[in-house]
């Protein structure tokens, strides 16, 4: 679901234009079926953009750590790495 404000909430953060892009799709497509998977990937690719911009850090070990199965150390280090990324999140809620 897009805001239905004007204000954009991509912040100066760099996501602007996928949440143009993103607010045109919700505008040209009916609600249903044909815009959850018309939108979709604009819908991912917007919420990854506000994700590492507001946690960078934590999302980039994400990223890196669990992008492969890996040793067993490396899939402890992805289990750290999820869970401070869920802190990260977690403090910015209201």
């Amino acid at each position: 679901m897009v805001p239905t404000g004007k204000a954009p909430i991509g912040g100066d953060g760099g996501c602007e234009r996928l949440e143009k892009a993103l607010r045109d799709c919700h505008k040209r497509l009916p609600e249903g079926p044909a815009r959850r998977s018309g939108c979709w990937h604009l819908n991912r690719s917007f919420a990854e953009c506000l994700v590492a911009t507001v946690c960078p850090n934590e999302a980039e070990a994400v990223r890196t750590l669990c992008s492969s199965g890996g040793t067993a150390l490396k899939r402890s280090q992805c289990e750290e790495a999820k869970f401070s990324f869920s802190l990260c999140l977690s403090s910015l809620q209201l």
